[in-house]
């Protein structure tokens, strides 16, 4: 090692007692919600309105904002981010016994809404720059395994149908859309975007959970905009965004006053008191996303004078909210190092996800090599990047 692990852990408190200042007290969390009196004054009209439920004016006025900032179509908020994941993937056909190709780089939500399917994860591999799925090692693998048929692509290895692709956006750096869309389209599956940390990240002018299919938002409390639990489907799909708001909300059709469902639905509607404290934070996205990118612009900044520590940078065709800033070390010792240093001295830093493919449930699922996924793994560090370390912009 060309660093100790002494002169190493000085530089990751050396940069976060710069970054953070005397000014925020300790212990500093990861990420946390930042509210004003906006918040309390809709939360507090909602609770005397008496519409705390799934139906009410909040509920519209939030699928609104998400329209207007995101350009999307269709906007239909649900409980969370897996149930709106899973409905995503029911609606673009993935079925019981389907294969479903998975980063092995993912918070576990990603996967389980697969198995919520009855569906099975094919993990795969992450570019090594963006973090998301690398597009020429999935086709290489595709190439490999795949067999298009009449019915689709299949898994000439298990003889299951691949039904589907789900796309992460890590950290809120997009990934490279264009090109996985190519491999997508080549071999006839279907993207959907698992957009739970990327609102308010743009690929090439475009936001993310506009770029696939059909997509998944998160709004629990640790990402950039939350209405406490919540989440949220986009798409652009006219069909997909009518069958999106009708399956959310148990299937029911109008028949005045009877109770008339017409297939299988879910009980995922929002409700109007979390759509509340929503609105309120999505009027205030811009301002999130601004103060978290000059955040990351410091971290970067001061990165640059450490030798041992590389920050991860949003890619040039993109614009990244900097949901999570992230670090580099050497290798996986330096890396816990440096975890145990800044969370002793009270910053809450973390590591990666621990990959799916490692978990207890998903240890039998087919994959392909997963080495970068692995190495990025050993190496990321996480740090604290809630907007008000930086301030007001």
């Amino acid at each position: 090692m060309h660093q100790t692990l002494s002169s190493l852990t000085h530089e990751i408190l050396d940069v976060l007692d710069d970054v953070t200042g005397p000014e925020i007290p300790k212990p500093i969390s990861l990420h946390e919600p930042e509210f004003s009196e906006l918040e309390k004054q809709y939360v507090l009209d909602c609770v005397q309105s008496g519409w705390v439920s799934s139906v009410g004016a909040y509920v519209d006025k939030f699928e609104d904002l998400l329209r207007l900032k995101t350009g999307a179509k269709h906007a239909v908020a649900v409980v969370n981010g897996t149930a709106a994941l899973q409905v995503c993937l029911h609606l673009v056909g993935v079925a019981a016994g389907d294969e479903v190709l998975v980063p092995t780089l993912t918070f576990v939500a990603t996967a389980n809404a697969v198995s919520y399917q009855g569906a099975i994860p094919n993990f795969v591999d992450s570019d090594p720059l963006r973090l998301s799925i690398d597009p020429v090692k999935l086709e290489a693998y595709l190439e490999r395994i795949g067999e298009v048929r009449a019915g689709g692509l299949y898994n000439k290895e298990t003889g299951r149908r691949i039904a589907a692709m789900v796309v992460l956006h890590v950290f809120g750096h997009p990934a490279d859309m264009d090109v996985l869309q190519a491999v997508a389209d080549r071999f006839g599956i279907v993207i959907v975007e698992d957009a739970a940390e990327s609102l308010g990240s743009t690929y090439k002018g475009h936001h993310a959970g506009t770029l696939g299919k059909i997509a998944a938002v998160s709004f629990n409390g640790n990402k950039i905009a939350t209405s406490g639990g919540g989440g949220a489907i986009l798409t652009m799909d006219d069909d997909l965004g009518v069958r999106a708001k009708h399956l959310t909300t148990t299937a029911r059709i109008s028949a005045g006053w009877e109770f008339v469902h017409d297939e299988v639905g879910y009980n995922y509607r929002m409700p109007n008191l979390n759509a509340a404290l929503g609105c309120a934070q999505l009027e205030r996205l811009d301002d999130f996303v601004a103060r978290k990118r000059k955040l990351a612009e410091v971290y970067h900044l001061a990165f640059d004078k450490t030798s041992g520590l590389n920050s991860l940078r949003e890619p040039t065709d993109s614009q990244s909210n900097y949901w999570l800033n992230a670090v580099f070390a050497p290798d996986r010792v330096s890396r816990d190092a440096v975890l145990k240093a800044s969370n002793d001295a009270g910053y809450q830093t973390r590591p990666c996800w621990v990959p799916m493919h490692l978990l207890p449930m998903y240890q039998n699922c087919p994959r392909d090599d997963l080495s970068a996924a692995m190495t990025a793994v050993d190496r990321i560090v996480n740090l604290p990047s809630s907007p008000r370390i930086v301030g007001n912009t």
